[in-house]
């Protein structure tokens, strides 16, 4: 597989939803984005707050952007805060490093990533990783 469909990325959207139901989380935003930044799909659960189209879609991007999952970009901002700074800058604010970014894998090819936002990082990327699972792909939330 070297590029993410449309319809392994409604996979990816409907298991990560799925997920969340499954937990009881408030409603989410889920963004899937191939391997050069492209929007393959994003569907917002009714009553999400406002921003959470954009948080999402900066976790992802900023996964892509950096080559990392977003729980990575997390503990380097932890660790280079002046770097994470930086790199967002020049990415034009873009960057959301706190988890829920997670890169998707196939074959050992970067095939994009996605973002989940909505609920706490912490269940954001259980969501993000259950929808890449349930397609039949690796995860790399860093």
């Amino acid at each position: 597989m070297a590029d993410l469909t449309l319809d392994t990325a409604r996979k990816i959207l409907d298991a990560a939803f799925a997920k969340a139901g499954e937990l009881k989380l408030k409603p989410l935003v889920v963004t899937v984005l191939d391997a050069r930044g492209v929007l393959k799909i994003a569907a917002a659960q009714d009553g999400t707050s406002l921003m959470r189209a954009e948080i999402a879609h900066g976790k992802a991007y900023g996964a892509l952007a950096m080559g990392m999952g977003s729980r990575a970009l997390y503990q380097r901002a932890q660790e280079q805060a002046y770097f994470i700074d930086a790199a967002n800058t020049m990415a034009q604010g873009r960057l959301v490093p706190v988890p829920g970014g997670v890169l998707i894998m196939g074959d050992g090819v970067l095939l994009g990533a996605v973002g989940v936002s909505g609920d706490t990082s912490d269940n954001d990327e259980i969501c993000a990783l259950a929808g890449i699972e349930a397609a039949g792909l690796k995860a790399n939330a860093g």
